[in-house]
């Protein structure tokens, strides 16, 4: 698997945490019960590690244009 293409597969393994983590976020502003990060610490997790695979996902297709 070209250097490339792991990248890519990494960078949709954490989009789809991220997606679980507004999942999450989602649950925690909507119930009355209390959660250790809340429902901003939750979107802002997920925000970032949406950010994080969008860069990782840009690399990896520049990567796999390169060669």
């Amino acid at each position: 698997m070209a250097a490339g293409q792991r990248r890519s597969m990494a960078a949709r393994a954490a989009a789809a945490l991220a997606f679980l983590c507004g999942v999450f976020g989602l649950l925690a502003g909507m119930t009355a019960h209390e959660w250790k990060l809340g429902a901003i610490g939750w979107f802002t997790g997920g925000a970032l590690l949406t950010l994080l695979a969008l860069f990782a996902l840009v690399d990896g297709a520049l990567a796999a244009q390169h060669r």
